[in-house]
């Protein structure tokens, strides 16, 4: 927790597909009551004309204007959730990051053309296969991702309507020749029916080999566990400098 002697640090926040930073609105308030400044961002998800570098750019605007807003200083973290993996390391490419947790995220790799992920990550064979396993329906979507969210919390994601998301951001190649020189974390929740717990710790294995950790909870689960997230999150940063393993020596 951030001592009254020194800048608070901040927390990025950065939403999957449909880039709402109302997927974060249960964290927020978690992360202020423990002493820390957040950032949620909205990303133009309904803009056919913006790819993954216009969402950094949203992004790296956001913490900028902060910056500006509190006088910057204190540290600043990166929480990226689900498609958010394709946007965040662009942005610790491009600002000073001092920690990227991807959250039940998705691997890019450089050049690879996120559209084509769904096939060479074998994320279709590997979802298939869970579904068979654990009985749960591949086609409901909806379920696999609000399974484990509280019933006020999806009636109100009902309310809202599904969120707009173009394939403008999967179309291009990952324009990153290397992952960024950023101390990095994968947290992945073990009860996910969208990336299943056993293929993203091989993704994590194969494509960055940083630290694996786990959480109970599912795809969505800023919305389902808020609390025990930023339980998990805290135990990542300490008053000294963050942990984790330089992917770039993987």
């Amino acid at each position: 927790m951030t001592g009254s002697d020194r800048p608070a640090d901040t927390w990025v926040l950065v939403p999957g597909a449909g880039g709402e930073a109302w997927y974060w609105h249960l964290v927020v308030p978690e992360l202020q009551r423990r002493g820390y400044a957040a950032v949620a961002v909205d990303l133009p998800a309904g803009d056919e004309s913006a790819g993954v570098d216009e969402y950094a750019d949203v992004v790296v605007a956001a913490l900028a204007a902060h910056r500006e807003r509190t006088g910057g200083g204190g540290r600043t973290f990166v929480v990226a959730q689900s498609m958010g993996g394709l946007t965040a390391p662009l942005v610790c490419a491009r600002t000073r990051v001092d920690l990227l947790v991807l959250l039940n995220a998705m691997i890019p790799q450089p050049g690879e053309v996120p559209g084509d992920w769904w096939e060479t990550s074998g994320f279709r064979e590997a979802r298939r296969a869970q579904a068979c396993r654990d009985g749960w329906d591949i086609e409901d979507l909806f379920e696999a991702f609000m399974h484990d969210v509280p019933a006020d919390v999806r009636a109100e994601a009902v309310r809202r309507g599904e969120p707009d998301q173009t394939g403008a951001p999967f179309a291009s190649a990952w324009p990153l020749d290397r992952w960024p020189d950023v101390p990095t974390r994968f947290l992945q929740a073990r009860d996910d029916r969208f990336f299943p717990v056993d293929f993203q710790r091989a993704q994590v294995a194969q494509r960055l080999g940083v630290p694996f950790d786990e959480i109970p909870g599912g795809h969505l689960v800023a919305l389902s566990r808020p609390v025990e997230l930023v339980d998990r999150l805290e135990s990542f940063v300490g008053p000294g400098r963050p942990g984790g393993a330089d992917p770039g020596s993987g």
